[in-house]
């Protein structure tokens, strides 16, 4: 059965990708910030930039995708919104 999403949460949405952005950047800027170090050690990453970029992360991954939601919310009474089907499992 073909079903459609009419409505994204924003905050909800935005709140999940945000935290899992923060969490990614660190598993992606620790190795960085290491490597870079150890080829340069003069110029290596500050702790506040290395304390930042989370939070950063944080904050730019939940507006963004709260104001994708909102859009495709907007746009679903024009376009209609994303499809995929369904089949239910019968016990």
């Amino acid at each position: 059965m073909k079903q459609q999403v009419s409505r994204l949460s924003p905050h909800q949405n935005g709140k999940v990708f945000a935290v899992l952005m923060a969490i990614s950047s660190l598993v992606l800027f620790v190795p960085f910030v290491l490597i870079a170090s150890a080829f340069d050690p003069a110029h290596g990453a500050s702790a506040m930039m290395f304390l930042l970029m989370p939070v950063f992360y944080l904050v730019f991954g939940y507006i963004m995708v709260a104001l994708s939601c909102w859009f495709y919310n907007l746009m679903f009474r024009f376009v209609g919104g994303i499809e995929f089907e369904s089949k239910g499992e019968s016990l």
